[in-house]
């Protein structure tokens, strides 16, 4: 057969074009298409799969092989040669295809008679759709550019695929992005929400995969880069001398806008007869296809950088940028790969929920969706794919599940949910006013978290005693510069204004870890939860800690101050953040200004080791707050970052309970207020238990007051320990079910 030249190449594609733009319902046309590309392509066969599941493809359309097989062959994801081009995102091409590793014979084809085989991937932006096949009698290898001339066929009927040209009857010719669709993520905020889906970076539609003119295409391709190139060097420029970690992603744009690599493949594209813009999502496809096979992850970034740099060229050639004119809906779901803190905080209470396909439990975005008090799932693989603009979606924070165009059978359980939980608050609020207090006559403090001034409000609508945990570090971490003391000192005397005289402790930087300041360098360290972080780097970098407490000191002006500080590992680091603040209360008084009335230190218990401190720490803390997210990883050795194993352990086991119990003791002995302050605070069961050992002060989100207090109120702790501790003399490794039990045959 003659070597295909790129002449032949664009009379395919314009033949296919020109075939795509007649009237027929999806089956006619993918009939015409496999007529088609088995003339051009001088083939005896050619065959179109997609996939009909997840797992499963499904024989559409051929020339060639018998008619009657024609949505009856399917195959899973890996199975046959079909199956591993589907698999591998990559090109098989064979001349004796039987002898082929992972050859499947489908005897209902008559494909027996066919020696050579020629697959490539049918996908989109990482979104596999199916597989392009071509097969001959002749036993021979398909050239490097027939190899090339199908894949960009491939890619074009993959475009023509997403705008819905194959719609048909059956679940391989389902229309794309109108099936419900449930993702099965990780929760990084509770909560339950039900609304339309609005994308952070909505996605660019190629309407023209074909074009006529080549040089006219070049000369938009060469235009749209140059546009690129100015732009990314004038954000380099912006930055300069700013976050290093922002500078090296911003120079590996400008490495990949300045790829001759890069613009040679997309030339050779558009001289196959593809348009600008596809020959752009053609090399974006191909990145996003790596992107899966890659474990490195440096080598991932990378790619996620030509991604996002293809979609900044996307939008420069479509015209297509982020604001597409469309109406954010009443009710939106942010949908996003990933998000910063600051552009989260742009779309604030507006948002309903936040759908991330990236993301950790510790991440900026999940520490501002706890502020704003919004759903958030992380995890949520593809769904950026998936879902458009003004899609219905459920998203469910409690189990780490969203459901995309739900049916109305899912739809109206969900609101049931959301119906009961509304009708729970709505009677928690008539307890707002009185105390947490058991039957057995103890009482518990119920504090709040918060982290910004907007949470504020919810001090008095809660029924919070006083603010348990102030989280200082969104102050830095939304702005692209450290932000200047006088800055601080607004803020902080908004927030002490806004508790009318409750308790506010404030939390002093607590970053590092998972919380990297963009203005800050980066430390590449293996083990980052157990790294440079929070006081260690506020006692090695004083300058900012100092700065921090001056302008809270300055904020109480007169009034009471309570100063904690993070992640607190032994009594010298307790001494030294203690010292500095003393010293910077000294030097306010040298300048005139004025004091606290009244001032708390104290420390987050987040390490065991600091359980074990001299007692001198105890007797010097004014309080100690556990910090139950961070203390119960360490404790398990369980990262909570970790989706295999954070959940693997639970703080009603009785090893864990009976350290809180020692902690509970040791302040004790020491008269130091102690404190418990994460999730488990905020969940009823867990709450009560940790009451149960002695803790008489929790701090938990606004939202979990109403339900904490509800079973405090109807229970006795004096009981409940006692159901604990004949648990734990049994031996029971987990308390959980004998205090299941116990709490189903309470009258309550």
């Amino acid at each position: 057969m003659p070597e295909r030249t790129e002449s032949e190449s664009r009379k395919l594609l314009k033949r296919l074009r020109d075939t795509l733009a007649e009237p027929g319902a999806g089956q006619e046309r993918l009939d015409r298409i496999t007529h088609l590309i088995a003339d051009s392509m001088g083939s005896e066969v050619c065959s179109i799969y997609l996939f009909r599941d997840d797992e499963t493809l499904e024989l559409c359309a051929t020339e060639g092989l018998k008619a009657e097989s024609v949505h009856q062959t399917r195959m899973r994801l890996g199975e046959g040669l079909v199956g591993r081009v589907a698999k591998a995102s990559s090109p098989i091409n064979t001349a004796n295809a039987p002898a082929e590793k992972g050859f499947r014979y489908m005897p209902e084809t008559g494909e027996e008679i066919y020696s050579s085989f020629l697959g490539v991937p049918i996908q989109r932006l990482g979104e596999k759709l199916g597989v392009l096949v071509v097969q001959s009698k002749q036993a021979r290898a398909f050239s490097d550019d027939e190899v090339y001339a199908l894949e960009v066929v491939a890619m074009v009927l993959a475009e023509m695929t997403e705008l819905g040209a194959f719609v048909g009857e059956g679940e391989a010719l389902a229309a794309l992005h109108k099936q419900p669709v449930m993702f099965r993520g990780a929760t990084g905020q509770e909560g339950s929400a039900e609304g339309h889906v609005w994308l952070h970076e909505p996605r660019v539609v190629v309407t023209n995969p074909v074009a006529d003119d080549p040089k006219k295409e070049l000369k938009r391709l060469n235009d749209a880069v140059a546009e690129l190139r100015l732009s990314v060097d004038a954000m380099l420029t912006m930055n300069d001398g700013g976050d290093k970690e922002q500078m090296a992603i911003l120079e590996a744009y400008r490495m990949f806008a300045n790829s001759r690599g890069w613009m040679r493949r997309m030339e050779e594209d558009i001289a196959r007869g593809l348009s600008a813009e596809a020959a752009v999502e053609k090399e974006q496809s191909a990145a996003r296809a790596r992107l899966e096979t890659v474990p490195d992850p440096y080598l991932r970034d990378r790619l996620h950088d030509l991604d996002d740099l293809s979609n900044r060229l996307l939008r420069i050639l479509t015209g297509q940028g982020a604001d597409t004119g469309a109406e954010m809906p009443p009710d939106p779901i942010l949908v996003a790969r990933n998000i910063g803190p600051a552009e989260l905080l742009d779309y604030g209470r507006r948002l309903k929920g936040v759908v991330l396909e990236e993301g950790s439990v510790g991440s900026h975005a999940a520490v501002v969706a706890r502020a704003l008090a919004i759903p958030l799932v992380i995890h949520a693989d593809k769904i950026t794919t998936e879902a458009l603009n003004g899609d219905r979606i459920l998203v469910d924070g409690d189990q780490g599940i969203v459901h995309l165009r739900p049916e109305e059978t899912v739809a109206s359980a969900f609101r049931d949910k959301i119906a009961m939980q509304a009708a729970a608050q709505s009677r928690y609020a008539s307890l707002r006013d009185l105390p947490a207090e058991s039957r057995c006559g103890t009482r518990v403090g119920l504090h709040m978290n918060a982290g910004l001034i907007a949470d504020l409000p919810s001090l008095a609508g809660s029924g919070a005693e006083g603010v348990g945990l102030f989280r200082t570090e969104l102050q830095f971490l939304i702005r692209a510069h450290v932000p200047k003391r006088s800055e601080l000192v607004a803020i902080y005397a908004r927030v002490l204004e806004a508790a009318q005289g409750k308790r506010v402790a404030f939390r002093t930087l607590d970053i590092g870890s998972d919380k990297v300041l963009p203005y800050m360098k980066r430390v590449e360290e293996p083990n980052p939860a157990m790294g440079w972080r929070a006081i260690r780097v506020g006692l090695d970098k004083p300058g900012i800690l100092r700065m921090q407490l001056q302008a809270l000191i300055r904020a109480a002006n007169g009034r009471a101050l309570t100063v904690m500080f993070p992640f607190i590992a032994e009594l010298d680091e307790f001494r030294a953040a203690r010292r500095h603040l003393f010293e910077e209360i000294e030097r306010e008084r040298h300048l005139g200004h004025a004091l606290p009335a009244k001032i708390e230190v104290g420390a987050m218990l987040e390490t065991p080791s600091l359980a074990f401190a001299p007692a001198e720490f105890f007797e010097t803390a004014d309080f100690v707050s556990i910090g139950g997210n961070d203390l119960k990883q360490f404790f398990f050795a369980a990262d909570r970052e970790n989706e295999t194993v954070r959940r693997r352990y639970d703080m009603l086991n009785t090893s864990y309970l009976t350290f809180i119990e020692q902690i509970v003791t040791r302040c004790t002995e020491g008269a130091t207020h102690l404190s418990f302050c994460g999730e488990d605070a905020g969940r009823p069961i867990e709450a009560a238990c940790l009451a149960a050992m002695g803790l008489r002060t929790l701090s938990m989100r606004p939202a979990s007051i109403g339900p904490v207090k509800h079973l405090l109120r109807r229970i006795s702790l004096t009981e409940l320990r006692g159901v604990i501790d004949a648990a734990r003399a049994d031996g029971a490794v987990n308390v959980r079910a004998q205090v299941m039990t116990w709490l189903s045959a309470q009258d309550i």
